[in-house]
């Protein structure tokens, strides 16, 4: 979908609401990665001037590279505030994918520097524990601009750790596919074993013969 559209719809519809209530800070959030085979789950968490929008944010998923790196840079400079959590590999092994999400989330929302008044949370469930009154949205990253941030800051960051693990793991193509379950990554699994980065309770990895899954 061209921006030119993307920007018609009211990309501020939920912090105008909430805004015009009295509530100044609103954190945005959203995860990345949850459906992956390797690496960890990223949320972010983004906080928007009071009654101020980033122009050229939208859900990362529906954004080319380029436009996704443009607008990264656009929301460090132009945020109230913003911050990162993340639930590792063995993290999820340990408790699940959903918990490590939420987990990933809440961190997020505590590591920022300011303390919200209200969360806006991409799904259908927000994490336990929370500074503050929430609610799920679900697409909520095509619908909230804070949300739609938080996405782009995730996607971002886990796009660039997976690439950076490709330069170690040369045979899986982790820069290409960003750990999803693609021809190329499941037949390099099948080849070559695990790395010390997938998640091993996830198939096939779940499936591998001990001798793949400690290969590298």
């Amino acid at each position: 979908m061209k921006a030119k559209n993307l920007e018609q719809q009211d990309w501020l519809q939920h912090e105008r609401i909430l805004w015009r209530s009295g509530i100044k800070y609103i954190a945005g959030v959203d995860e990345v990665g949850r459906g992956c085979l390797v690496g960890p789950v990223v949320a972010a968490a983004v906080i928007l001037p009071l009654n101020i929008d980033i122009i050229g944010v939208y859900d990362s998923k529906v954004m080319s590279v380029p436009m996704r790196e443009e607008a990264y840079h656009r929301i460090l400079e132009q945020s109230a505030f913003f911050a990162l959590g993340a639930a590792s590999n063995r993290i999820i092994d340990n408790i699940g994918i959903l918990k490590a999400t939420l987990l990933a989330m809440q961190r997020a929302i505590r590591r920022l520097r300011c303390r919200p008044d209200h969360i806006l949370i991409d799904g259908n469930r927000c994490p336990d524990d929370l500074p503050c009154a929430a609610e799920s949205i679900i697409g909520g990253d095509g619908k909230s601009r804070s949300i739609a941030a938080a996405s782009v800051i995730a996607k971002v960051i886990r796009d660039r750790l997976l690439i950076r693990l490709s330069r170690i793991y040369q045979h899986y193509g982790f820069e290409s596919h960003k750990g999803y379950g693609t021809v190329r990554h499941l037949t390099a699994i099948n080849t070559y074993g695990s790395t010390p980065h997938h998640r091993l309770s996830f198939k096939p990895l779940s499936q591998l013969s001990p001798i793949l899954k400690t290969s590298t």
